[in-house]
């Protein structure tokens, strides 16, 4: 848990220092989910854990400089819109748009480990790397890239369970 929550601080910050993400009154709209988020390692990990967390702390820190795209719920937002526009509801209080709103940016990574054990004294040690980019969703430019790592050792291997 606290290496998560130490990884999503400092990608956050990371994330804040890019140019692109200035505070320059143009607000870049990011696609921040688990769809292209993938576990390739030994490890179960939850991994809207990890971008749940990364999303709400952006969202918090960096609410004038960027917009966040929900496209987890896209059918719920494509409902209301429906029942808007058949008039069995009202506009409600923003009005309509033309579509729902396109994303700039999406988010991507990858979960890696590598696992091994000693036969002598049953230490069993992970390296664990996560990776993430963010792409340019027009371009398929990788505008942002971190890597994080964490290791861990134990006697008996049911800490990884």
């Amino acid at each position: 848990g606290q290496d998560i929550v130490s990884m999503t601080d400092q990608m956050m910050r990371d994330i804040l220092v890019e140019p692109i993400f200035a505070d320059t009154g143009r607000r870049p709209r990011v696609i921040i989910d688990a769809q292209y988020f993938v576990n390739e390692s030994s490890q179960a990990m939850n991994r809207n854990l990890i971008t749940q967390r990364l999303m709400v702390n952006l969202n918090r820190a960096a609410r004038s400089r960027m917009q966040f795209i929900n496209r987890q719920n896209a059918a719920m937002v494509e409902q209301e819109r429906a029942l808007k526009r058949s008039g069995t509801t009202d506009v409600g209080t923003t009005g309509l748009t033309k579509a729902q709103a396109g994303a700039d940016y999406r988010l991507s990574g990858k979960i890696t480990s590598l696992d091994s054990r000693s036969n002598r004294s049953g230490l069993v040690q992970r390296y664990t790397q996560i990776s993430f980019e963010l792409t340019d969703l027009e371009s398929g430019e990788i505008v942002w890239a971190g890597i994080y790592e964490f290791s861990r050792a134990a006697a008996d291997d049911v800490v990884y369970r």
